[in-house]
């Protein structure tokens, strides 16, 4: 019988995710398809490049403005061709479990019964946010994502 692979954790060992606190999360397409928006150069402010979204790109964009609750808050975020970068904000009280998981599987929960089957890459991928310093440079990060599109990790340029 074949083995089966070893997953990576994803998750940081140790760390009590139930915890108030900062988090930079990256949701991922499947196979890094480019279907939640195009880079548009120069369309709202000379030069600025912004992210014209499909309609499933404008699912996601309302589904995160409704993620809010009173535990819960997305400070930041851009939604990009293949990909999505957020800041999630969490005031968690005493719980005792964590809200984080809890809102990325609403969105792509919400996201896949929209679109009729999962766009999404299993799991995400969490930073957590350890001070001042690296919220203001992530929150920057975030905001210059589509300017910088074609250093992104996530970038597949266009075969000739």
């Amino acid at each position: 019988m074949k083995e089966l692979p070893v997953r990576k954790k994803q998750r940081l060992a140790g760390y009590d995710y139930s915890k108030s606190g900062y988090y930079f999360v990256t949701l991922c397409i499947k196979d890094k398809r480019e279907l939640l928006g195009k880079i548009n150069v120069g369309a709202t402010a000379p030069g600025r490049p912004h992210v014209e979204l499909t309609p499933l790109g404008e699912c996601v964009d309302e589904t995160i403005n409704k993620a809010t609750k009173d535990d819960v808050r997305i400070d930041k975020y851009v939604i990009m061709p293949n990909h999505i970068h957020m800041i999630i904000a969490i005031d968690a009280g005493d719980r005792g479990r964590s809200p984080l998981q809890g809102i990325v599987r609403n969105i792509k929960s919400f996201v896949s019964k929209w679109a009729g089957s999962s766009p999404w890459q299993k799991s995400f991928h969490d930073h957590i946010i350890r001070d001042r310093i690296e919220y203001q440079r992530i929150w920057q990060n975030i905001h210059d994502n589509p300017a910088l599109w074609t250093q992104d990790k996530y970038y597949i340029p266009d075969k000739p």
